[in-house]
């Protein structure tokens, strides 16, 4: 067999190297970006308390809320570990009423019940209760809450004793800002209604979810990756339950968005953190999900809440639920302007997404991207980085180089 002159073995190798790089390149630039969660602000108030079942004489109250929000947003109000003075003769729960102060919305006053307590014990374990802010500000600008410094601005009692209170007053004066979104659009729905199929259950069951899309707070551009903040709470009576099997360890919730209106973009995608939950209980949802996506082209186009999915992976799903309202719900207005057509922040989704097929079977196959919604992609589960690719190919191309040196130097030293 003939041997090739060294300079030609090299130039290939070199040229196969190279080739090797170049794929790697590619396909490190295809590799989805990681999700991020959706940013809160936390503000802490402090309060001084008497009287009543409790025997807590101060409490450090953290109320967290979204950075941007459009119509309606939440406040979720950390109510601390308590002591009462006296155990209950029978298991009830935690009421608590809690007022703020809101510039450029109005607070509904809180009026929950929160955690459980057990009779006969004097220990009350830490909960989170909600209240609800209405956005009255334009887009663009900005709503203050504050904690209410009137007396008895948070009280809490025994659902069993309502009566009996411990009144709590705050002379905390800081505040936190959260930035109002693009306006909400036409439609005046947004209770979602779903049908959720899980694995192991024969019928699905019917869900209502209250559904409110952050939309950005500047105009994104073509080309830049986007977040459109996805967060949502139960109708009373129509919460998703976990199937006879419970949640897989490490189960998530993925949230998806419809996009009308703009070629080559029909949704947006992210996750949100699950706790656990036990056959028939009812799955907390995730206090707010980011979802991001990217566009092309420059336009208008309206948003819509679409399908959501709970798993361990966007591809293996243990409940997939479809909307059944999706004409009668609120849209929300998107504008993309003039922008780089490209960047090295993939898009999450390019071309049109199938609606997933339902099965009754256990589901631990792969399962197709919900309608109108894209796949979050599996991120670090989905195999072999790219990079890897690229590292190994310049690798490769600095070896052929040396070895080419090397054979270059032996042919000019030989006698």
């Amino acid at each position: 067999m003939r041997q090739l002159p060294a300079s030609r073995v090299w130039r290939r190798f070199v040229r196969h190297a190279s080739a090797l790089w170049l794929v790697g390149a590619v396909i490190a630039l295809a590799l989805p970006a990681p999700a991020q969660a959706l940013a809160d602000k936390t503000l802490t108030l402090a309060y001084t308390c008497t009287g009543g079942p409790f025997t807590d004489t101060s409490l450090s109250v953290p109320l967290t809320m979204p950075d941007t929000a459009t119509g309606t947003f939440d406040v979720k109000w950390r109510i601390p570990a308590l002591t009462l003075r006296t155990p209950p003769t029978t298991t009830t729960q935690v009421h608590v009423a809690g007022k703020l102060t809101v510039t450029g919305g109005t607070h509904t006053d809180l009026e929950k019940t929160g955690a459980s307590v057990t009779s006969g014990s004097t220990s009350v374990l830490a909960a989170q209760v909600t209240s609800t802010v209405s956005v009255t500000a334009t887009t663009g600008d900005e709503v203050t809450v504050n904690g209410a410094t009137d007396q008895g601005s948070l009280k809490l009692s025994l659902a069993s004793a309502p009566s009996d209170v411990t009144t709590c007053t705050t002379t905390s004066t800081t505040s936190v800002v959260v930035t109002v979104g693009q306006a909400t659009g036409s439609g005046t729905g947004d209770v979602v209604t779903y049908s959720c199929r899980t694995g192991t259950e024969a019928s699905p069951q019917t869900v209502k979810i209250r559904v409110t899309l952050t939309m950005p707070t500047s105009t994104p551009k073509a080309g830049e990756q986007f977040s459109i903040g996805w967060s949502g709470t139960y109708e009373t009576g129509s919460e998703l339950e976990a199937p006879s099997t419970g949640l897989p360890p490490g189960s998530k919730l993925y949230a998806y968005a419809s996009i009308s209106g703009l070629s080559q973009l029909t949704s947006a995608d992210g996750v949100g953190e699950l706790g656990t939950a036990t056959a028939s209980d009812p799955i907390t949802l995730p206090t707010s999900v980011d979802m991001k996506t990217k566009s092309k082209n420059s336009g208008s186009a309206t948003v819509k809440p679409a399908a959501i999915k709970i798993g361990t992976s966007p591809s293996v799903s243990v409940i997939e639920c479809e909307v059944q309202n999706a004409s009668a719900l609120k849209t929300y207005p998107l504008t993309i302007g003039t922008g780089s057509k490209t960047s090295s922040t993939p898009d999450p989704e390019e071309t049109p997404t199938t609606t997933p097929k339902s099965s009754t079977k256990t589901s631990s196959k792969t399962s197709k991207t919900p309608k109108a919604g894209a796949d979050t992609g599996a991120g670090g589960d989905a195999g072999p980085d790219g990079r890897m690719f690229v590292l190994t190919g310049t690798a490769l191309i600095a070896a052929a180089g040396i070895g080419g040196l090397l054979m270059r130097r032996r042919s000019v030293v030989k006698p």
